[in-house]
């Protein structure tokens, strides 16, 4: 499950995103509003958290903005204000459900598996296909000659982003960036290790490699 989360406390934010990928999300973090903005616009991701109150861009622009380009992801606003009419505004701006902060970690959970369960869709929307390949992210599975393969997250999220980006030469910093995050304490070195882990795996000359720069995905 793919999160966005966008808050300006940087302290907030990284506490949050610790406990998050403590139960399995994916997350992504921006602590302003731009960032966030571009980062919901042109990513994909299953759910948006979004704080209310933000430098550069307000949460709420962003909850109304996101709607008028019929972007339908899910969106938890967090805020401060807790007026019934402040309800009323994030939920009429677009907003799925709205969390007043200081909030537990418990409900914040709660509602996220609420939103969660109001995306799920069936396998054909939720798989991919290229290069022969037929990937479930969401179960870290693919199918490669009417044979089952499991992968691990890491190997899955590698995968998952040359897919999307078939044909396309995508650099060893851009994939660091994307599967690890860029609050890791790893080291972009980890990128050529999980290929050679995939390639392995999958038994397939399909992800090519462009000497110094990265990798793309295209049939064998």
């Amino acid at each position: 499950m793919r999160l966005l989360l966008v808050e300006d406390s940087g302290r907030l934010s990284e506490a949050l995103a610790h406990i998050l990928k403590k139960h399995g999300y994916i997350v992504e973090t921006a602590l302003d509003g731009e960032t966030g903005f571009t980062l919901a616009t042109t990513e994909a991701y299953d759910i948006l958290v979004l704080d209310r109150m933000l430098p550069q861009r307000d949460g709420l622009d962003i909850v109304k903005t996101v709607r008028k380009l019929k972007i339908d992801t899910p969106i938890l606003l967090l805020t401060a204000k807790d007026s019934t009419q402040d309800r009323i505004d994030g939920l009429d701006a677009g907003a799925d459900d709205y969390l007043v902060k200081p909030f537990s970690t418990d409900e914040l959970l709660a509602r996220l598996r609420a939103l969660a369960r109001r995306q799920t869709k069936p396998w054909e929307e939720d798989t991919l296909e290229a290069a022969n390949l037929l990937l479930d992210p969401l179960k870290c599975e693919v199918i490669k000659d009417n044979k089952l393969i499991k992968l691990t997250l890491k190997e899955s999220l590698l995968l998952e982003l040359l897919m999307r980006n078939y044909g396309i030469v995508i650099s060893k910093e851009r994939i660091w960036e994307k599967v690890w995050g860029l609050q890791t304490t790893s080291e972009v070195a980890n990128v050529d290790l999980y290929i050679h882990y995939l390639r392995k795996k999958l038994e397939t000359t399909c992800i090519k490699t462009v000497r110094g720069v990265g990798y793309y995905l295209i049939n064998e």
